[in-house]
């Protein structure tokens, strides 16, 4: 209900006025049409409001539906993320609803957010992912054969660990990973967990890469 004005009033100024330089790259990776989950490392609370401004209405005209933590949508900012596409997950206890509801939207084409490291991590490393993102985009693949759904990595970094005030922003999509490689022309239980183990290794492998490439950037662009 209040996407429109929350992308009207994040893209033309909250956004360009916290932040100084903001670096994206990969945007002609992200489909205008079709199911995708994107896969960002989550650094700080402002993701949420970087990741539309690189993905979302102005570039796809597309919409980001957001799977958060139950914790997330408590009190006055858990009235604003349901307003704008959010739900949760109880992440100790997922309940079979919110995944049905999760795999129901990438059955509708929809674009999906999920935070592989599970909670915001200060440090440049990726931590080990959850493995909830692998699964949901395996049962939705098998639950509709050709469904086409992809999976993209997404680095954003900070020039600060606490982003403060004109702080400079990076954000990186990485190349896809299509789902439908990961089932071997198989839905059986086995075969689906085995699929969503190696999409998980791959994830994090293609994640670790992106941010050693980054950082190994920024030392070689460093004054000596």
């Amino acid at each position: 209900m209040l996407t429109p004005l929350a992308y009207l009033l994040g893209q033309r100024l909250v956004v360009p006025s916290y932040f100084g330089a903001i670096t994206i790259t990969g945007q002609e990776r992200v489909p205008t049409a079709g199911p995708v989950i994107l896969a960002p490392t989550h650094r700080a609370r402002w993701d949420s409001i970087l990741l539309p401004f690189a993905t979302g209405r102005p570039v796809t005209g597309r919409d980001l539906r957001f799977m958060v933590t139950a914790d997330e949508v408590k009190g006055v900012q858990g009235w604003f993320i349901r307003r704008l596409g959010g739900f949760a997950v109880n992440v100790r206890r997922p309940t079979v609803a919110s995944l049905r509801y999760g795999i129901d939207l990438l059955l509708a084409g929809e674009m999906l957010v999920i935070y592989p490291e599970g909670g915001i991590r200060r440090e440049d490393r990726i931590h080990g992912l959850k493995p909830g993102l692998a699964r949901l985009a395996v049962q939705a693949e098998a639950a509709k054969s050709d469904l086409g759904l992809q999976v993209l990595p997404v680095d954003i970094f900070y020039g600060e660990t606490y982003p403060g005030w004109r702080c400079p922003a990076q954000i990186h999509i990485g190349e896809p990973l299509r789902v439908q490689g990961y089932l071997n022309g198989q839905d059986a239980p086995e075969a689906l967990k085995s699929g969503a183990q190696q999409l998980t290794q791959d994830l994090q492998a293609q994640l670790e890469a992106m941010v050693a490439h980054r950082q190994g950037m920024t030392s070689a662009n460093s004054p000596r």
